[in-house]
């Protein structure tokens, strides 16, 4: 069982394992790059990938459902955002706070990166999807890692969710 990230014609499907891989990357690099309500909602977005929280092979998003803003400027200012957090996760940014090397994410990075660079955002007025609302951005960081999260609803971040390793 795996999970699905849609954009227009392409797709990258990932098993639960690479799945986390790619959104513990992703999730470092946005933590730090966001600055913008939207960005905040990414990043919600985002959080709500958590298996450990979700539970596995429930996730998964289209960039259609996104809402990427209702004016061309809006839309351009956020694809901008997402291909920045991908760069940045590309150049291995905070990774070695995972505890693990993720041998097959810059892979995974490469494709969605090469997805949202393919994507041309719609006007919004007419989406039915799960883009998180202004009021439920992950506003919240957790003090121990550095890393925005769905706090209060959830008790940490993702590493904080992570199981033990026994």
């Amino acid at each position: 069982m795996g999970n699905a990230f849609g954009g227009g014609e392409q797709s990258l499907y990932l098993s639960n394992g690479g799945t986390e891989v790619f959104i513990d990357v992703l999730m470092l690099a946005v933590s730090d790059l966001a600055d913008d309500v939207w960005d905040y909602r990414f990043a919600a977005l985002l959080t709500l990938q958590d298996q450990n929280v979700m539970g596995r092979g429930a996730v998964g998003f289209d960039l259609q459902d996104i809402e990427w803003g209702t004016t061309p400027r809006e839309r351009a200012r956020s694809k901008d955002f997402v291909l920045h957090a991908a760069t940045l996760a590309l150049r291995r940014h905070r990774w070695s706070e995972l505890g693990y090397d993720p041998p097959f994410a810059q892979h995974y990075l490469h494709q969605f990166k090469a997805m949202v660079e393919s994507f041309v955002p719609a006007d919004d007025t007419h989406l039915a999807g799960d883009f998180p609302g202004p009021d439920e951005r992950a506003m919240a960081s957790c003090s121990q890692h550095r890393i925005l999260s769905a706090l209060p609803h959830w008790e940490g971040c993702f590493l904080c969710t992570k199981p033990t390793q026994s």
